[in-house]
């Protein structure tokens, strides 16, 4: 969707060149290994630097979890990588308390959940119990183990991987827990000439020796950086009141049985600013709040079961939504 959209004081603000320069580091270094997926790189890059975890949803093969490691690499943090089973644990997560003979004393041993990435594969596979476990993590950036509070390093970020279609052996992950990401991206297949540019890539070289000479392009302290200067960025209050109209709306649609929570709200905006600066911009446009709207929205909202047997999806009830209201210009 294309508007005309001119601010009221549309004199530069804030020196966003830094991070558009970032970014397009970030880009490149993904892209010498992907081809194609550029929305799903955008949206990963922009959670990041609007402090969020995101939900990534497709079929196996579609490079889900390597375009996840390949962000985590090109970032100098630490990175730590789950593989959920249905007898994972919580304390395979969280940590546990070790035993010393020596002190006579229980010591806790940090679980891989301590990083600043984690990626988080095939979330769906743990049970509700291990779910449980990340609610604080995700929602607080801190864990409670024996009455202890241990606060998580910044940034933190819970990249979370799933598939659509298999049943077997999953389970479905709670409203409380999806309302915690702030994207949920789903992946498609590569079309023809994207997937003919993998095959050749993958015919001319190694691609393992490729990805680990990944270098990383960005620190912590950038990233850090980054996200004060977002914070900042300009936001119309006819913006803040069409974001307010979407929201609203998905609370009293008749195609929705439950309706986006004020999270979805704030959701919206943080990462409607992360997409301005991403593109060189110190202000938000409706285009950058139209382009998150449906990766926000699409896992916090429940369709009508009439709908849902009419083959209906979350996506067309959104597009339907922002297409009903007034676009600000």
């Amino acid at each position: 969707m294309e508007t005309q959209y001119n601010p009221e004081n549309e004199s530069p603000r804030t020196n966003l060149s830094e991070i558009k320069s970032a970014v397009e580091k970030l880009k490149k270094s993904v892209g010498q290994i992907i081809v194609g997926q550029q929305q799903m790189l955008e949206l990963l890059i922009a959670g990041l630097l609007a402090d969020g975890h995101v939900l990534i949803e497709g079929v196996p093969g579609v490079a889900k979890t390597l375009i996840a490691k390949l962000l985590a690499k090109s970032i100098d943090a630490d990175f730590s990588r789950i593989q959920f089973t249905p007898d994972l644990m919580p304390s395979d997560v969280l940590g546990t308390s070790v035993f010393h003979p020596q002190k006579a004393s229980f010591e806790f041993k940090k679980g891989p959940i301590f990083g600043n990435i984690i990626l988080i594969d095939e979330i769906n596979r743990a049970p509700a119990k291990t779910q449980a476990a990340l609610f604080e993590a995700m929602e607080e950036r801190q864990i409670t183990f024996d009455g202890n509070t241990y606060t998580l390093s910044a940034p933190f970020m819970v990249m979370a991987t799933q598939n659509p279609i298999e049943q077997e052996g999953t389970y479905r992950l709670p409203e409380a827990q999806l309302d915690r990401f702030l994207f949920k991206i789903e992946v498609g297949y590569p079309t023809k000439e994207e997937e003919t540019q993998i095959l050749k890539t993958l015919h001319k070289g190694n691609r393992t020796t490729e990805i680990e000479n990944i270098a990383s392009v960005l620190t912590i302290d950038q990233i850090l950086a980054a996200r004060k200067i977002i914070r900042e960025i300009h936001v119309e209050d006819k913006l803040l009141d069409f974001v307010a109209s979407i929201v609203h709306e998905t609370r009293n649609n008749k195609s929705i049985y439950l309706g986006a929570s004020p999270r979805a709200s704030l959701a919206i905006i943080a990462s409607a600013k992360a997409i301005a600066a991403i593109n060189g911009r110190d202000f938000v446009t409706p285009d950058d709040i139209v382009f998150v709207s449906i990766p926000v929205l699409r896992h916090r909202i429940m369709l009508t079961p009439d709908r849902e047997m009419e083959g209906i999806t979350t996506d067309e009830v959104i597009k339907q939504i922002i297409h009903k209201i007034e676009v600000p210009r």
